[in-house]
Order: structure tokens, then sequence, then C-alpha cells
């Protein structure tokens, strides 16, 4: 008579099956994740010292909407020879729109790298989806900080005064830079959504066109027809632009920055897991 003997499996066994498992991004810890995403941030901003003309938008972009809107708009809206009045109009008002613009960019080269094949190396790695998005996020900021600074510098050469306090005019810049960062994932989105980096553009323009315009940034808006006030007094740029103003200008702060935080985490909270999740899925 025979007997069969059971031999319990090793707990080894399962071990190369384990190992051969992709890292989850639960299982990296804080520490880890910061460390990525500053290695991620020196790739991007190498990238752009190898590419400097990638800078020609921050650096012109500023100069030519100061000149621009405070020459061509400034003395229709402010009366002819009065272009100074203009100028602390129009800057904090233009901090608004750097942020806006910029962002931008940062969906147009996800999709980009995309195309490259850069991302799929980044999937392919034991870090977290999210420092990825994270890291182009923090360099586009540096980016918007270039931009802001050379929109305040050409402003204070057209007359700019700060009539509120230097901490005023810091929060304003911190402000912007809330606000652009929110907006940052809505066209990381697009990017990962939209086929081509054209695609993304175009559909940034038909977004971008009529918030900038039908906002407070060049005009007040009790200038306009009472249905397109209705639109300005919900538009997230004429909160931001308010804000910086008001703090700019030393004036009453009304409910402008409140409203501006609120919708930097609205947009931060709906779309920031959607573009970590369509990132993970992107085939």
């Amino acid at each position: 008579m025979s007997t069969v003997t059971t031999t319990k499996p090793s707990p080894t066994a399962s071990a190369p099956a384990a190992a051969a498992a992709p890292a989850g991004e639960g299982r990296i810890g804080l520490r880890a994740n910061l460390r990525h995403i500053g290695a991620l941030v020196r790739r991007n901003a190498l990238q752009i010292k190898q590419d400097p003309e990638s800078m020609f938008d921050v650096v012109f972009m500023p100069i030519i909407f100061v000149l621009l809107f405070v020459f061509v708009f400034g003395g229709a809206i402010s009366g002819k020879g009065n272009q100074g009045d203009y100028v602390n109009y129009v800057v904090p008002g233009l901090m608004a729109m750097m942020g806006m613009n910029i962002s931008m960019g940062v969906g147009t080269g996800v999709n980009d790298d995309f195309k490259k094949g850069v991302m799929d190396r980044f999937r392919s790695m034991p870090i977290a989806r999210s420092s990825v998005l994270i890291a182009k996020i923090v360099v586009e900021l540096g980016r918007m900080m270039v931009a802001i600074a050379l929109l305040l510098g050409m402003g204070f050469l057209l007359g700019l005064s700060i009539k509120g306090s230097v901490l005023d005019l810091f929060l304003a810049i911190g402000l912007s830079a809330v606000f652009g960062a929110s907006l940052m994932w809505i066209f990381i989105l697009l990017g990962l959504t939209l086929p081509t980096a054209q695609a993304v553009q175009g559909m940034a323009m038909m977004v971008l066109m009529p918030l900038q315009f039908g906002s407070s940034i060049f005009a007040p808006t009790s200038t306009m027809p009472g249905w397109l006030q209705t639109f300005t007094d919900y538009n997230p740029l004429s909160n931001l632009a308010d804000a910086a103003r008001a703090l700019i200008n030393g004036m009453p702060l009304g409910d402008s920055v409140w409203m501006t935080l609120a919708w930097s985490l609205a947009i931060t909270a709906v779309t920031m897991p959607l573009a970590v999740r369509k990132f993970r899925q992107k085939a």
C-alpha cells in the first residue's frame, strides 16, 4: 500500500511572483515621493536649459501684453494721457492672465512627452504616478514666477505703484500661483485625453478667450451689458484679478480672495484625481 505525501509550499515560493509585481503607488513613502519629484523637476529644468527657446513665451509675453494693453487700450479706458492710472488696473489683472496662458503649455508638453515615449518610460519605473505630473507643475510654476517678475518689472517702468504693503504684493503673487497650479491640472487632463498637441491648443484657446475677455482683467465690468456682468461675477479670473488688484492697490478685499481659493481647491479636487487616473490608464 503506497502512501502519498503532500508537501506544504515554502513561504518563499511566491517570492518571484511578488517581486515581479509592479510597485504600487501606495507603497512609496513621502520621503521617496519627494525625492522622485525632485529628480523629475531637475530633468524638466535641464530640458529648458537645453532648449532655451522654450522660455520665449515667458520672457516676451508679459512685456508685449503690458505695452499693448497700456498704450492701445489705456487711453480709451482711462482717458487720453491717463495711461499711468490704467497701469495699476491692468497689471494685477495680467497676473491672472499669465497663469492661465502658461498653464496651457503643461498640457501640450505632457501630450508631446507621450508621443515621444518618455511617459511610457516613467510609468515603467517604481515611482508614484502623481510625482511625474507634480514635477511638471512645479517647473511650470517656476516659469510663471519668471513671467510675473518680468510683468511687474515692466509695470514699474510704466509707473506701477504698490499702494498696499510688500506682503500684500507677495500674497497677490502667491494667489496667482495657487490658481495657476489648479488650472494646470485641467490642461494636463486635456493633454492626456486629446490625441495631439494641436488639439490641446485648440481646445485651450476655446476656453481661454471667453474667460479672459469676459472678465475684469482689462476693463471694469460696470461698462459691460447686464448678461455679461452676470458671467463675469462667476468667472474665476475676475475673482483673481479683483483680489490681486485690491492687494496691490490697498483696496478692500471683499470676497475675492476666498472665492479664488475656493475655485482653486474645487478645480484641483476634481481634476487632479482624474488626471492621475488617466495617466495610469493611458495606452
